[in-house]
């Protein structure tokens, strides 16, 4: 009940921020997502200069200069005692493969600045609560280190399918729409190919999830893609009951319908 509370007042307090300052980004969720002015002070940075380090499934790590972004850690503090510490947690949804307690409380430091949705910041003790910022969709965390910035969105994620709502109803988990180092970075999360993906837009790498019954197909994954058009998509959190789905396909569908689309296949399960 006092973490649920706790929760309550995070909420509450979310609009007059501290360290974070978050308001509404559309109350239309199909809309698209307006370009922060952030993406336009430094639009001269190669992508390169923001490392991508998969972890495993829907696990992995962005980095920008002085800034590091844990997203989804799971698989045990071990995992990541060789990296830097983060300074931003993302957790999309309260599922195993995305939040692990375990995890969460080896790597959390006290400067580490946690976003995470309301149904996973109750699982979280009122010790670790010290920073956390608790949005649902559609909302926005400004964080500020060394003079570099970060903006995050909370974006919409939910099956789509009937026999798939069970998974993850719309409005519990979030995808991730993050500003920095000059560019727009979409993690989907758990998700299928809503319209609050195909209308995303200025997305410069996309984290695209594909595997069966949970999320989507590669073709749903693939269409989604070529509508919002990233300049560089990820495949990622692509294993289901059934194995791994076929990355290469999408791959190849992808770049049928627009080769200016590059697509990056990397072992996202190389770590039990």
């Amino acid at each position: 009940m006092r973490n649920f509370l706790l929760v309550l007042f995070l909420i509450s307090i979310l609009s007059f921020g501290c360290k974070g300052d978050v308001k509404d980004v559309n109350t239309n969720q199909t809309s698209k997502i307006k370009t922060d002015t952030i993406s336009i002070l430094d639009n001269k940075k190669p992508l390169s200069d923001i490392i991508v380090k998969p972890i495993n499934h829907a696990s992995f790590i962005l980095e920008y200069e002085d800034i590091v972004i844990y997203v989804d850690p799971v698989g045990g503090p071990e995992l990541y005692k060789n990296e830097k510490d983060p300074n931003v947690i993302l957790i999309t949804d309260i599922h195993d493969d995305h939040f692990n307690l375990e995890t969460f409380e080896g790597i959390m430091k006290d400067t580490t600045q946690p976003i995470v949705p309301p149904d996973v910041a109750i699982k979280i003790p009122m010790a670790l609560q010290y920073n956390m910022f608790a949005v649902k969709n559609n909302a926005r965390v400004d964080y500020t280190k060394a003079g570099l910035d970060v903006v995050v969105y909370s974006v919409p994620m939910y099956n789509l399918r009937e026999e798939a709502l069970k998974y993850h109803p719309k409005g519990r988990g979030n995808g991730y729409v993050v500003e920095f180092g000059g560019k727009r970075i979409y993690i989907s999360g758990d998700t299928e190919d809503i319209p609050e993906m195909r209308n995303l837009s200025n997305i410069d790498i996309a984290f695209v999830c594909m595997n069966l019954p949970y999320t989507m197909t590669v073709e749903s994954a693939a269409s989604a893609v070529l509508d919002f058009k990233p300049k560089k998509v990820y495949p990622y959190h692509y294993r289901g009951t059934e194995g791994f789905s076929d990355i290469e396909k999408f791959k190849s569908l992808v770049n049928e319908g627009n080769e200016d689309i590059e697509v990056i296949l990397l072992d996202w399960y190389k770590n039990p």
